[in-house]
């Protein structure tokens, strides 16, 4: 009998819906979201933090500047007691996920992992 790895994969979309890391980050996200103060603190973090990517994904460099500007930030909001809990549960779910991950690739990495070794 096959099965629909769609079926699967929206099965599991389903169980992290429901399971207590992400319910815990939606709970926190909505709280920082709620107040005025953190939500700004916040975006202003995150939109740090994604220009730093972009720059670093298109290869250009990062000036000692902006470095610092991002550290200032991240003491910041680690300061803020509610942001610094959703960034622990976003780090939470994040580990959750990559355990995920290596349990539905581990059928590729014992056949790929074999065939190398023959």
């Amino acid at each position: 009998m096959a099965v629909n790895l769609y079926d699967s994969a929206y099965e599991m979309e389903k169980a992290i819906r429901t399971s207590d890391e992400y319910v815990n980050l939606r709970k926190i996200y909505d709280e920082v979201n709620n107040d005025e103060s953190a939500r700004r603190m916040f975006e202003n973090f995150r939109n740090i933090q994604m220009q730093l990517q972009q720059k670093q994904m298109m290869g250009q460099e990062i000036s000692q500047e902006e470095v610092e500007q991002a550290q200032k930030t991240v003491a910041l909001v680690q300061q803020h007691d509610t942001i610094s809990r959703l960034m622990e549960a976003e780090q939470r779910m994040s580990m959750v996920i990559a355990e995920i991950n290596k349990v539905i690739m581990k059928p590729l990495e014992e056949l790929y992992g074999v065939q190398e070794n023959q």
